[in-house]
Protein backbone atom coordinates (compact mmCIF):
# COMPACT_ATOMS: atom_id res chain seq x y z
CA UNK A 1 0.00 0.00 0.00
CA UNK A 2 1.42 3.39 -0.94
CA UNK A 3 1.52 6.25 1.53
CA UNK A 4 -1.38 8.04 -0.24
CA UNK A 5 -3.71 5.09 0.12
CA UNK A 6 -5.76 4.93 3.25
CA UNK A 7 -7.11 1.67 4.58
CA UNK A 8 -10.75 1.91 5.59
CA UNK A 9 -12.25 -0.49 8.03
CA UNK A 10 -15.89 -0.52 8.88
CA UNK A 11 -16.39 0.17 12.54
CA UNK A 12 -19.70 -0.88 13.96
CA UNK A 13 -20.66 0.03 17.47
CA UNK A 14 -22.93 -2.60 18.95
CA UNK A 15 -25.15 -2.12 21.92
CA UNK A 16 -24.94 -5.36 23.88
CA UNK A 17 -28.10 -6.86 25.33
CA UNK A 18 -28.01 -7.18 29.10
CA UNK A 19 -29.26 -9.85 31.43
CA UNK A 20 -32.91 -8.75 31.74
CA UNK A 21 -33.56 -8.29 28.01
CA UNK A 22 -32.07 -11.71 27.34
CA UNK A 23 -34.03 -13.20 30.24
CA UNK A 24 -37.39 -11.98 28.85
CA UNK A 25 -36.49 -13.16 25.35
CA UNK A 26 -35.55 -16.57 26.76
CA UNK A 27 -38.85 -16.81 28.64
CA UNK A 28 -40.73 -16.00 25.42
CA UNK A 29 -38.72 -18.72 23.65
CA UNK A 30 -39.54 -21.24 26.37
CA UNK A 31 -43.26 -20.50 26.02
CA UNK A 32 -42.95 -21.01 22.26
CA UNK A 33 -40.99 -24.26 22.63
CA UNK A 34 -43.42 -25.62 25.24
CA UNK A 35 -46.29 -24.81 22.88
CA UNK A 36 -44.57 -26.58 19.99
CA UNK A 37 -43.87 -29.57 22.24
CA UNK A 38 -47.50 -29.64 23.35
CA UNK A 39 -48.69 -29.76 19.76
CA UNK A 40 -46.10 -32.31 18.60
CA UNK A 41 -46.10 -34.60 21.63
CA UNK A 42 -49.82 -34.76 22.50
CA UNK A 43 -50.45 -37.58 19.99
CA UNK A 44 -47.88 -39.73 21.86
CA UNK A 45 -50.21 -39.79 24.88
CA UNK A 46 -52.45 -42.16 22.93
CA UNK A 47 -49.61 -44.66 22.55
CA UNK A 48 -49.15 -47.15 25.38
CA UNK A 49 -52.47 -46.13 27.02
CA UNK A 50 -51.06 -42.78 28.15
CA UNK A 51 -48.19 -44.27 30.16
CA UNK A 52 -44.74 -42.89 29.44
CA UNK A 53 -42.27 -45.01 27.53
CA UNK A 54 -39.14 -45.22 29.66
CA UNK A 55 -35.67 -45.15 28.13
CA UNK A 56 -33.23 -45.51 30.99
CA UNK A 57 -33.63 -42.46 33.23
CA UNK A 58 -35.67 -40.57 30.63
CA UNK A 59 -38.98 -40.94 28.86
CA UNK A 60 -39.49 -40.79 25.10
CA UNK A 61 -41.51 -37.60 25.53
CA UNK A 62 -38.66 -36.04 27.53
CA UNK A 63 -36.10 -36.97 24.89
CA UNK A 64 -38.31 -35.67 22.06
CA UNK A 65 -39.00 -32.39 23.88
CA UNK A 66 -35.27 -31.91 24.49
CA UNK A 67 -34.54 -32.48 20.82
CA UNK A 68 -37.21 -29.92 19.85
CA UNK A 69 -35.71 -27.39 22.31
CA UNK A 70 -32.17 -27.72 20.99
CA UNK A 71 -33.26 -27.78 17.34
CA UNK A 72 -35.40 -24.67 17.85
CA UNK A 73 -32.52 -22.64 19.26
CA UNK A 74 -29.96 -24.05 16.83
CA UNK A 75 -31.94 -23.69 13.60
CA UNK A 76 -33.58 -20.35 14.39
CA UNK A 77 -30.25 -18.81 15.33
CA UNK A 78 -28.49 -20.26 12.28
CA UNK A 79 -31.05 -19.22 9.68
CA UNK A 80 -32.37 -15.98 11.19
CA UNK A 81 -29.62 -14.91 13.61
CA UNK A 82 -32.26 -14.79 16.32
CA UNK A 83 -35.03 -16.83 17.87
CA UNK A 84 -38.65 -15.67 18.00
CA UNK A 85 -38.10 -14.41 21.54
CA UNK A 86 -35.11 -12.37 20.41
CA UNK A 87 -37.14 -11.06 17.47
CA UNK A 88 -39.85 -9.86 19.87
CA UNK A 89 -37.31 -7.96 21.97
CA UNK A 90 -35.15 -6.76 19.06
CA UNK A 91 -32.06 -8.86 19.82
CA UNK A 92 -29.66 -10.68 17.50
CA UNK A 93 -26.79 -13.15 17.94
CA UNK A 94 -23.55 -12.18 16.21
CA UNK A 95 -20.08 -13.65 16.03
CA UNK A 96 -17.22 -12.07 17.90
CA UNK A 97 -15.63 -10.99 14.59
CA UNK A 98 -18.98 -9.86 13.07
CA UNK A 99 -18.80 -12.51 10.33
CA UNK A 100 -21.71 -14.80 9.46
CA UNK A 101 -22.66 -17.34 12.12
CA UNK A 102 -21.15 -20.74 11.36
CA UNK A 103 -22.45 -24.16 12.37
CA UNK A 104 -19.51 -24.76 14.71
CA UNK A 105 -20.18 -21.50 16.57
CA UNK A 106 -23.82 -22.36 17.01
CA UNK A 107 -23.25 -25.99 17.96
CA UNK A 108 -21.03 -24.84 20.79
CA UNK A 109 -23.33 -21.96 21.79
CA UNK A 110 -26.77 -23.50 21.41
CA UNK A 111 -26.12 -27.18 22.09
CA UNK A 112 -23.01 -27.56 24.23
CA UNK A 113 -23.45 -24.27 26.12
CA UNK A 114 -27.17 -24.76 26.79
CA UNK A 115 -26.60 -28.41 27.75
CA UNK A 116 -24.02 -27.34 30.34
CA UNK A 117 -26.41 -24.70 31.71
CA UNK A 118 -29.33 -27.14 31.92
CA UNK A 119 -27.62 -30.25 33.26
CA UNK A 120 -25.80 -28.94 36.30
CA UNK A 121 -27.67 -26.88 38.91
CA UNK A 122 -24.76 -24.53 39.62
CA UNK A 123 -24.14 -23.79 35.94
CA UNK A 124 -27.77 -22.73 35.49
CA UNK A 125 -27.08 -19.91 37.94
CA UNK A 126 -24.10 -18.84 35.83
CA UNK A 127 -26.47 -17.07 33.40
CA UNK A 128 -26.00 -14.17 35.82
CA UNK A 129 -22.47 -13.78 34.39
CA UNK A 130 -24.15 -11.83 31.55
CA UNK A 131 -24.84 -8.98 33.97
CA UNK A 132 -21.18 -8.59 34.93
CA UNK A 133 -19.12 -9.02 31.75
CA UNK A 134 -18.16 -6.03 29.64
CA UNK A 135 -19.75 -7.35 26.44
CA UNK A 136 -22.69 -8.97 28.31
CA UNK A 137 -21.58 -12.52 27.46
CA UNK A 138 -22.87 -15.65 29.11
CA UNK A 139 -20.77 -18.77 29.48
CA UNK A 140 -22.44 -20.21 26.36
CA UNK A 141 -21.54 -17.02 24.44
CA UNK A 142 -17.92 -17.37 25.51
CA UNK A 143 -17.89 -21.01 24.41
CA UNK A 144 -19.38 -20.11 21.01
CA UNK A 145 -17.50 -16.79 20.52
CA UNK A 146 -20.80 -14.96 20.11
CA UNK A 147 -22.48 -11.84 21.44
CA UNK A 148 -26.13 -10.83 21.76
CA UNK A 149 -26.76 -7.30 20.55
CA UNK A 150 -29.71 -5.04 19.89
CA UNK A 151 -30.82 -5.42 16.28
CA UNK A 152 -30.36 -2.28 14.19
Amino acid sequence: MSENEVEYTESVDYRYAGFWMRFWAYLADLIIVFSINGILLTPFKFINDGAGIDVGFWTMAGIASGIVLYLYFLLMTKYFGQTLGKMIFGLRVIREDSQSLMWKDLLFREVVGRFIHRVFLLTGVLYVVVAFTQEKQGIHDMIGNTRVVFDK
